[in-house]
């Protein structure tokens, strides 16, 4: 059991590590979406490699996905700057596309609804150290960019630096995996003012560690589980904020 544990919960905290920090910025910014987006665009390169290209050295499965995100990148930093009051829109509709897309092209694949199951939910028990050994410098360029170069995530170079990120935790967790940890350790963490980044860290640690263990015990797919495991532990990590908001009881009539 140690030997499949291992490598998924040192990938899951890497993505939670990684994602916090960048979902905290989502959620400022206001473009809840774009993570759902750019992981979407990079798996569909995943699937055209899938298609055209089996069998890909794990480095060129990672290029041609980073290129997809940093292309995606590109696009919504310009509707950033030329049309954000359309931008969240865009974002969505570029979601919509790029999974579409991807369905027609397994259309007709004998399979392509594993292939659709993985890109979506991922397959984190089954994580190799091969993988994790491509994916874990990608996380410590990012976390070292993030915080050593604050200016670094204003502009382009915020979209820069979620790209690598999305890119190589998409393949290892599936996009709604990516899109819970980014959004809901942020949501945790709002009910924590003065504290958001160190409960995001925290909240997102406790879900991959609960949910990996649930996945395993009850031998379920590690993807939804991750993805229930993260949305519970954000709700009750607003707990404390419920009762601190409770409207107190009106005073009686005299």
């Amino acid at each position: 059991m140690l030997e499949i544990l291992l490598p998924a919960l040192v990938a899951g905290l890497a993505i939670a590590v990684t994602h916090a920090p960048l979902g905290l910025e989502v959620l400022r910014r206001g473009i809840i979406f774009i993570d759902l987006a750019i992981a979407q665009i990079a798996g569909l390169g995943l699937v055209v490699m899938e298609l055209y290209w089996p069998g890909a050295a794990g480095w060129m499965l990672q290029a041609v996905a980073l290129g997809c995100a940093l292309g995606a990148s590109l696009l919504f930093h310009w509707t950033e700057r030329r049309l954000p009051a359309q931008q969240e829109a865009l974002i969505g509709s570029s979601f919509v596309l790029a999974a579409s897309l991807a369905l027609l092209l397994l259309a007709d694949h004998p399979h392509g609804g594993e292939a659709i199951q993985h890109l979506l939910s991922g397959q984190l028990l089954f994580v190799g150290w091969n993988e994790l050994g491509l994916a874990l410098p990608v996380y410590g360029l990012v976390l070292l960019a993030w915080f050593a170069r604050p200016r670094w995530r204003g502009g382009m170079g915020f979209y820069l630096l979620f790209a690598l990120a999305v890119t190589a935790s998409v393949q290892l967790a599936g996009v709604y995996v990516v899109f819970a940890s980014l959004i809901l350790p942020a949501l945790a963490a709002a009910a924590w003012p003065g504290r958001a980044l160190a409960v995001a860290w925290t909240s997102a640690a406790v879900a991959i560690l609960a949910g990996l263990m649930a996945a395993l015990w009850y031998d379920w797919p590690a993807g939804p589980v991750l993805v229930v495991s993260y949305a519970l532990v954000a709700l009750l990590a607003t707990v404390p904020r419920w009762r601190r908001t409770r409207p107190a009881p009106s005073a009686r009539a005299r």
